[in-house]
């Protein structure tokens, strides 16, 4: 039997495992090495193993078991404990992370410790080539110094592959809803210098033609509105990321010193608005930015220093010029405005340059204790303008924000007990031009310019108890400033909301953890945290349902309590189980309004949030199949969301209340490598069972999908 047939048919054995029989890949969160010498066992820990094992909490995902499947970095950390992704359609579609019960702008993002908005506005986890990515460190609550971020709930750091040798890893892969990615890098050393040259590229397209269930469309020949299944047939995503990178490690003058230039271009059909019952077929949304940055760092003996410069170009149209009012089945019917908003023909125009300065410094004061120093400079523009709507008024709109950490860090008893201790101080300064439409945006309530500062701070604890046993605790009271999509819009979907308020919240985490190691063959590992989460001035996205558009807004005071609990077990390296579930429970505790009376809402559960899921997951590895070093590997992947209610549980009567229902979804993969694994293929299968999958306002998602990939690594 050939691989090609071997491997097809043990994917076929996976097509037909019942659905009780339900699992997941393996996320690299935990691994070892083991060197058995006599009755000797030494175990070396994975740097996500280290940094799972600091004094924050903090899931770190390993990438490389995914990296040869047709997936994405959003698909990767929805499997991770206390991690929620949620889609408004298909490849590309806007989607909403939530990290302990906080989500959307609550969570910030970063790769290798910078904003990942130098790439492009459009740029996300959905987009980046995985081929670069060696794990996701995803903060809970209390987010490190370093990052220099404003997050409210939680952050997302990218950490990329920093290899010291030459390399190439490219891969193709194809599927489902006409779905093609392509991804390249690599690294060359330039002779016998130490000049090293790192080209990366990476394309995804899909049509999204998939099928939506249960949708409204005219019937000529009973003259009515039936339900029915139609195919999306306007929403083509086409994404393209260039990045060439150039430097020096481990030179007289500095220990890195790179520069790079990047482009991104990311061409959009917008299907729906933010409900499924308003349909577009003409509006589209083009972006491209360019980006120019430097990285360097040196130690100096006791004191380390690291600095980021880095500016981008960053342009995006939104074309809306059709006066039409489409169906889901295609058809349309003339109509008196634009199909966003039902106004005026536009093609709107946005340049959001952006700078960012990120500078840091570290000190030794003695063995185990150190000072560092951060300081995060983002300046943001917003100048747009309409080339074919005369009636709008041109404005430039600047949001700049500073924000500066000092961090003490201590070490007792061989690293048994570490402490963190850090304070925050954020300023942020803005210059808000536009006007129209003020009694839906407030710019009637705000001052043109303005600049304030808010303070923050927390601490970090892990001490252990003993080897397979350690717990942890951390607060933070953190402030997020509003950025600039939520004050100023998108100018497709989302109102801008001038009088927006920064968010405040302690955070609190508490947790035990450990990993135990049975025998050479055998590794347990557990992880359990409860989190309080007390924010005012809560920011989330309100929804209009005769208009399909969002409008950011704050709401005066959510609480947050909940637990996630993750368990995992390997054996040999070779078999994974793993287990991992979330309950949190976010409830509005403004019980006065204004007036004096009481708020229908209070003590309401926050609507349009998933509050209890799990993910369960197995995944197996065969070594060495034949003399040239072959693996397979092949897992189940097993995803639950109970059922939870659209709007305000106050509001309506229970048998009519809106609500998203309960979701079981069972995603397979399949793939070989040979030849120590320059070569590999694979095979998988998401929503084995077709079954309906609902996100964001009950906006469907793909049902089934086959795809395939191959990727050859020369190293």
């Amino acid at each position: 039997m050939s691989r090609i047939s071997f491997l097809i048919f043990i994917l076929t054995l996976c097509l037909v495992l019942p659905a009780s029989e339900v699992s997941g890949a393996d996320n690299g969160a935990v691994s070892s090495d083991t060197l058995s010498l006599g009755s000797v066992s030494v175990y070396g820990k994975s740097k996500a193993q280290k940094v799972r094992e600091g004094v924050f909490t903090v899931n770190a995902v390993t990438v490389t078991p995914s990296v040869n499947l047709l997936t994405n970095l959003n698909e990767i950390v929805d499997r991770s404990a206390g991690v929620k992704v949620r889609r408004q359609g298909g490849i590309g579609s806007d989607y909403d992370l939530s990290i302990n019960g906080l989500s959307g702008n609550s969570i910030r993002y970063f790769v290798d410790g910078v904003p990942l908005d130098i790439k492009g506005t459009d740029v996300n986890l959905d987009n980046i080539p995985l081929n670069t990515v060696e794990r996701v460190e995803l903060y809970k609550g209390v987010v490190p110094s370093h990052l220099g971020g404003d997050a409210l709930g939680g952050a997302v750091n990218i950490v990329t592959k920093r290899r010291r040798t030459n390399f190439l890893d490219a891969s193709y892969g194809t599927g489902s809803f006409h779905t093609h990615t392509a991804d390249l890098t690599g690294q060359f050393f330039l002779g016998k210098s130490k000049i090293a040259v790192r080209p990366t590229f990476g394309l995804n397209y899909s049509k999204n033609d998939y099928m939506m269930h249960d949708v409204e469309v005219w019937d000529e020949d009973v003259e009515k509105y039936i339900v029915t299944d139609r195919r999306r047939f306007h929403d083509s995503y086409l994404s393209v990321i260039a990045q060439v990178e150039a430097g020096v490690n481990d030179v007289a003058w500095a220990d890195a010193f790179f520069v790079s230039g990047s482009f991104s271009k990311v061409n959009k059909q917008l299907q729906t608005g933010a409900m499924q019952n308003k349909v577009y077929g003409e509006a589209e949304r083009h972006s491209k930015a360019w980006n120019i940055s430097a990285r360097y760092s040196k130690r100096w003996g006791a004191l380390g220093t690291r600095l980021t410069l880095s500016h981008t170009w960053d342009r995006s149209e939104t074309v809306d010029t059709a006066y039409r009012k489409y169906s889901w089945d295609g058809t349309w019917l003339p109509a008196t405005g634009n199909e966003i908003n039902n106004r005026a023909r536009s093609i709107r125009i946005y340049r959001r340059p952006l700078t960012v300065v990120n500078a840091g410094a570290d000190y030794t004061l003695v063995p185990g204790h150190s000072l560092s120093l951060n300081y995060m400079l983002n300046r943001r523009g917003n100048k747009r303008h309409d080339e074919i709507d005369t009636s709008f008024e041109p404005t430039n709109d600047v949001v700049t924000k500073h924000i500066l950490s000092l961090t003490y860090s201590q070490s007792f008893i061989d690293e048994r007990l570490q402490n963190s201790f850090f304070v925050k101080n954020y300023i942020n300064s803005a210059s808000i031009r536009q006007k129209e439409n003020f009694t839906v945006t407030g710019a009637d309530k705000i001052a043109p310019d303005a600049t304030r500062s808010y303070w923050g701070g927390g601490l970090g604890t892990r001490y252990t108890v003993v080897g397979p046993m350690a717990v942890k605790a951390s607060f933070e009271h953190s402030v997020r400033l509003p950025l600039s999509r939520e004050l100023l819009g998108n100018g497709t979907t989302v109102y801008p909301n001038l009088a927006l308020s920064p968010e405040t919240s302690d955070n609190v985490n508490l947790g035990v953890f450990g990993t135990w190691y049975a025998d050479n063959d055998n590794v347990f590992s557990y992880e359990a945290e409860g989190y309080l989460r007390f924010t005012d001035n809560y920011i989330h996205a309100r929804v209009s349902e005769k208009e399909g558009m969002m409008q950011y807004v704050n709401e005066p005071a959510i609480h947050i309590k909940g637990v996630d609990v993750e368990l995992r077990y390997t054996w040999r390296n070779a078999l994974t189980v793993e287990l991992n579930g979330t309950y949190n429970d976010a409830r509005n505790r403004k019980k006065y309004k204004s007036d004096g009376n009481i708020s229908a809402t209070w003590n309401n559960r926050v609507p349009n949030r998933p509050w209890l899921y799990a993910n369960a997951g197995v995944s197996y590895q065969l070594r060495d199949l034949s003399r040239l070093s072959d693996r397979l590997r092949f897992g189940v992947d097993y995803r639950y969301i109970h059922w939870y209610y659209l709007n305000w549980e106050a509001y309506g009567a229970v048998s009519s209340k809106a609500r998203i229902p309960s979701q079981n979804i069972v995603d397979l993969s399949a793939s070989y490598s040979w030849m120590d694994e320059r070569y590999n293929i694979s095979l998988s299968c998401d929503n084995l069972f077709d079954r309906k999958a609902y996100d964001n306002y009950m906006l469907q998602k793909p049902g089934r999908a086959v795809y395939a990939k191959f990727r050859i690594y020369i190293d």
